[in-house]
């Protein structure tokens, strides 16, 4: 049987192309199947740990799928914006309390999560470096935000001015990084929080610029009266919080009128958010109220109808496969007759010869497991892009 083995191995390393073409085939065959299974049931387990985790999304009205998906993992579709003032009604009703979300703009690729302080404590993230957010202009980053552009507290970060909502005034805000969170394995890594002014500030709801009633230059003011002064499009607007000019950032208008993307419910108990759920469908209660596991369950059960046409595709190419593999064997013995009468010649018998042929394949398909657990294994670090690209 040693014989055997080394006149396998000989042949094999001989051969070294065709042999590394059928192990690394047959590799990826085996992998397939197996590999998707993983990424869809480590997807389904992330998805559904992330919204069990949240009990409740109240927005305006439209695609429940759309105002779900946003809140959780921050992807920016376009949702109908509900307002501050939505939050205080919530909360107002004594069943729980809200927490305000706005994901609109990104930095840098990444999305800028407006909240408040209620999030971090909502969600057990927890700060591994520098303070949470005190002052509009501040922002904590996510572990992967922070390592993929290599910034740390003390930094700046620029806001992006790209959104759904069509404003004028939309300009770059410059923020301070005051703080880095801690890895949670989950969406919130790839976040940019603020508080909810700093996003009002970008969106051009809130600015800052020179003080009107001190400037010397005339054609920055347009109107000037015992009451207000009215500025002209030539006043410098500030695209930076710092200690100077942090006094004159104000906000004009209602502020229970500014946008949110989402609200985040946390009902007492699950008495009071079956009431909150009956008050929207009673219309007592404007908007719309999810039920993140019931949206995520739904969105799952399509991915598996999907899942099992695969599985189908996958059973017919290993079909294939087989059968070309057995083509290729069979090839091969034909190619190999001379080499094989020799070995009839001296001596050999026909169980010790088809004992080698016998030892190539195991040998093939041994390492062909081996290149398939291997894929298998880096698989897992794909898991949150997969569920980023294929399934939201």
């Amino acid at each position: 049987m040693k014989q055997s083995l080394y006149l396998a191995i000989k042949y094999l390393t001989f051969y070294k192309f065709r042999t590394l073409v059928l192990v690394f085939c047959v590799g990826l065959i085996l992998f397939l199947p197996i590999g998707l299974e993983r990424l869809i049931s480590e997807s389904e387990e992330q998805m559904l740990l992330r919204a069990n985790a949240t009990p409740l999304i109240v927005g305006s009205k439209g695609g429940s799928t759309e105002l779900v998906i946003n809140t959780l993992y921050f992807e920016q579709d376009k949702v109908e914006p509900s307002s501050l003032g939505d939050v205080g009604k919530l909360n107002r009703t004594g069943l729980g309390y809200g927490i305000p979300i706005l994901s609109v703009f990104k930095a840098r690729g990444f999305p800028i999560v407006g909240t408040d302080l209620d999030y971090f404590s909502f969600r057990n993230l927890e700060l591994q470096y520098g303070r949470n957010l005190q002052y509009v202009g501040e922002c904590v980053l996510g572990s992967n935000v922070a390592n993929e552009l290599n910034l740390k507290v003390g930094d700046d970060l620029v806001s992006s001015p790209e959104n759904f909502i069509d404003l004028a005034g939309v300009y770059p805000l410059k923020m301070k990084i005051v703080g880095v969170l801690m890895a949670a394995n989950s969406p919130d890594d790839n976040g940019v929080f603020t508080d909810l002014k700093t996003n009002w500030i970008i969106m051009g709801l809130g600015h800052g610029h020179q003080d009107l009633q001190k400037v010397e230059d005339p054609t920055l003011v347009l109107q000037r009266d015992s009451a207000k002064v009215t500025a002209s499009s030539k006043v410098f607007m500030y695209n930076e919080i710092n200690d100077k000019n942090a006094g004159s950032f104000h906000f004009h208008g209602d502020m229970d009128t500014y946008p949110l993307s989402a609200i985040i419910f946390v009902p007492n108990d699950v008495k009071a958010s079956t009431i909150l759920r009956g008050r929207f469908e009673s219309q007592e209660l404007m908007g719309q109220i999810a039920v993140p596991t019931i949206v995520v369950d739904n969105l799952l059960q399509t991915i598996f109808r999907i899942k099992k046409i695969f599985n189908m595709v996958f059973i017919l190419v290993g079909i294939a496969t087989l059968i070309i593999i057995s083509l290729i064997v069979l090839l091969t013995l034909r190619l190999r007759k001379d080499e094989l009468f020799t070995m009839f010649t001296i001596g050999s018998s026909k169980n010790k010869t088809a004992e080698i042929i016998g030892f190539e394949l195991v040998i093939m398909i041994f390492f062909s497991c081996c290149i398939s657990f291997l894929l298998y294994q880096i698989t897992g670090f794909f898991i949150q892009d997969f569920i980023q690209h294929f399934i939201i």
